[in-house]
Parts: structure tokens; sequence; C-alpha cells
């Protein structure tokens, strides 16, 4: 009787084991680095600038270029906060290509990442999760 006991308690903690480790064995993305990290628009044809997004995941393939489908672009700030609904100083398409505002000069922050959570205020841009940074120079 003491020996079921043992392999009762034995098969309890293995399957525990089991459903623990395979939890977490999802392919989960850890980075996201910009190309060019930093980009000045008068040395681009009609100062557009095209960014790349390379994803780091936790499982092979990694590194990866990243598409419109895996990450948010916006312009922001160095903590991943998108800009909302100001005039941030460059627009920016979902292709991670950036252009200055006209009139605008100075850096902003270009970014991609996951997760975006809506600010509470509707003014507010979204908070990214999961983000890579580049500086843009507008003449």
């Amino acid at each position: 009787m003491k020996r079921s006991g043992s392999l009762l308690t034995f098969v309890a903690l293995l399957a525990a084991a089991l459903i623990m480790s395979a939890c977490g064995s999802g392919r989960r993305l850890q980075a996201v680095t910009l190309s060019p990290a930093a980009a000045d628009a008068k040395n681009f044809s009609n100062g557009q600038v095209s960014f790349t997004a390379t994803g780091a995941y936790n499982k092979p393939p990694s590194p990866v270029t990243l598409t419109s489908s895996d990450v948010v672009w916006c312009v922001g700030d160095s903590t991943g906060a998108c800009a909302g609904n100001i005039n941030p100083g460059a627009i920016l398409d979902q292709k991670g290509t950036a252009q200055c505002n006209p009139f605008f000069t100075g850096t902003v922050t270009i970014l991609a990442g996951t997760s975006p959570k809506a600010s509470p205020n509707p003014d507010g841009g979204s908070q990214l999760k999961i983000f890579g940074s580049a500086q843009l120079t507008c003449p």
C-alpha cells in the first residue's frame, strides 16, 4: 500500500512538472532593435527614412525582421510612450517610413513595439510593452 502511494505521488509530481514546463514553452519576443539607430532626414531621398525593426525571440528562428503585423510604429519617447494626438515633429507609417513635419527642427524618437496599452487620456498615446527606439533628426 505504501508503494502505490509513492507511485501516485510520483505521477502527480511528474504531471505537475510537465504542465509547468508546457506553460512557458511558446515563442516570445524578448527585444526589438531599430535600424538605423540614428538618422538625419536631410541625408535621405525626399527626407524619408525607412526604419527596420528586428526582433530577438526566446526560441529560433531569432533574430528576425519584424513586419507591421508584428509591431506598432509610432513617434514617442524613450519610455515607449507613443505621442498620441499631438504634433510629434514627424509622421510615421506602419511600415516604418518616417518623414519630418514641415517647419519642425529637432530630434524625435521613433518607436516600434508590441502590446500597446491605450492611455486613459483621450489625447494621449499608447504605451508599448516590448519596444525598440531610434532617433530621427529633422533639419
